[in-house]
């Protein structure tokens, strides 16, 4: 364990024996930092890594031009229509390019300590069934971008974001866009658990993964108002198996408690129901909190009603951290004359900095931030860099240290 001490302000939830942890300073592959360790700052600022592993067409419409998927909608739809050995090499050439080196070093030097990794469960090539249609090879490039990312000194948050049979309908985050998520069976939630207790061995035994501290066991599922069995059926039973597998895997390795992973579940507030209701325990538990004003109809449409919905919101404590949000606002406002950024004047680029650092600042009264995402290739025809930090920071809009939020707001 390295000396310096852990500074304990990220997680509220901190026992005595997580407050004993240390930040990790870069020595060489050969260091072993223990699993809680967070980034030497108090709080996660971080970026997802949207569009790597799994391809969300409408953030990047000319790069999904460009691997010849055209109009499919997803993953899926690409690999089907283009046959497996074709798009294999289609999707290599994506990830080989997507997210570069030169790119992580820009993320450390922007001030983030923290990204999170968008995977999807057929990256365990052997848990894709028969008649199933996803890109195959994306292993090797993981290794290395978390090898980058630890060099870097930069945390990680590993996200199981496309789950088998699909958490989720009709979205292209999930890899399939179907109208009925058939993730909620016993025979899903056993794939999903042995991907998430392979990608536990994973982290702990190669050396890659050694700033890999967090395992997320499924992005977004369904609403319990939209899908409610099936909410109440993943809280009741999905959770805590995907626990207690991942726990036993650690256990089976010989893994200190000081040196297991954070198991994080979507929070409360994300509508599924209480993650932590049927859980064995909860200690290292994180939830996710996904905060996106541009869907709640609660929030007034204007510049000020926008800030002072950032400037009162509380997203809870210290173990959740807000895992996705932008700086996208509502679709009947968002191309009118005062927020529309495709001919951004200073007007609208001041706004802009000031709706970022009241969002920053009022997350960081929990556990921190990760921004979706970190880079885009078109949305709408153009950069809208409401979406995407590397554009935003290069617009002048996102500032050039991620931590500079509360000197920034307008709160």
């Amino acid at each position: 364990m390295l000396s310096k001490p852990f500074i304990t302000a990220f997680l509220a939830l901190a026992t005595a024996e997580i407050a004993k942890c240390s930040p990790l300073e870069n020595r060489g592959d050969s260091m072993r930092p223990s699993r809680r360790w967070i980034p030497s700052v108090d709080k996660i600022r971080g970026v997802n890594l949207g569009s790597h592993f799994i391809v969300e067409p409408w953030m990047a419409y000319d790069e999904w031009n460009g691997m010849g998927c055209g109009s499919a909608n997803d993953e899926w739809q690409c690999v089907k229509a283009l046959g497996q050995d074709a798009a294999d090499a289609a999707f290599k050439k994506h990830w080989d390019s997507w997210t570069t080196k030169d790119d992580i070093s820009q993320i450390k030097s922007l001030g983030l300590n923290t990204v999170r990794v968008p995977v999807g469960f057929w990256l365990k090539e052997d848990l894709v069934d028969d008649g199933e249609y996803y890109p195959r090879g994306g292993l090797e490039y993981l290794d290395r971008l978390v090898g980058w990312c630890a060099d870097a000194g930069i945390y990680v948050i590993m996200d199981l974001h496309g789950g088998p049979g699909v958490q989720t309908p009709n979205q292209q985050f999930t890899g399939h866009g179907v109208s009925y998520p058939g993730f909620y069976t016993q025979e899903n939630y056993e794939r999903a658990n042995k991907f998430l207790e392979w990608m536990a061995e994973r982290i702990h035994t190669n050396n890659s993964y050694r700033t890999v501290g967090t395992l997320q066991v499924m992005n977004e599922p369904v609403h319990a108002s939209d899908y409610g069995s099936l909410a109440a059926d993943m809280i009741a039973n999905f959770y805590p198996s995907a626990w207690n597998r991942i726990r036993s895997r650690e256990d089976q390795l010989g893994v200190s408690p000081s040196d297991r992973l954070h198991i994080q579940m979507m929070d409360k507030s994300w509508g599924s129901g209480d993650p932590s209701s049927h859980l064995p325990d909860t200690t290292s538990a994180l939830y996710d909190d996904h905060r996106y004003y541009k869907w709640d109809g609660s929030v007034t449409t204007t510049k000020d009603g926008y800030l002072a919905a950032a400037c009162r919101d509380d997203r809870g404590g210290g173990d959740v951290v807000v895992g996705e949000w932008s700086l996208a606002v509502a679709d009947a406002v968002q191309s009118s004359d005062a927020f529309q950024v495709e001919r951004a004047g200073a007007d609208q680029v001041a706004w802009y900095r000031q709706y970022w650092a009241a969002q920053a600042q009022a997350f960081e009264r929990s556990g921190g931030w990760v921004f979706w995402t970190w880079k885009c290739n078109w949305i709408g025809g153009f950069d809208d860099w409401r979406w995407c930090y590397k554009s935003a920071v290069a617009a002048g809009v996102i500032p050039g240290d991620a931590a500079s939020a509360a000197s920034l707001s307008p709160c």
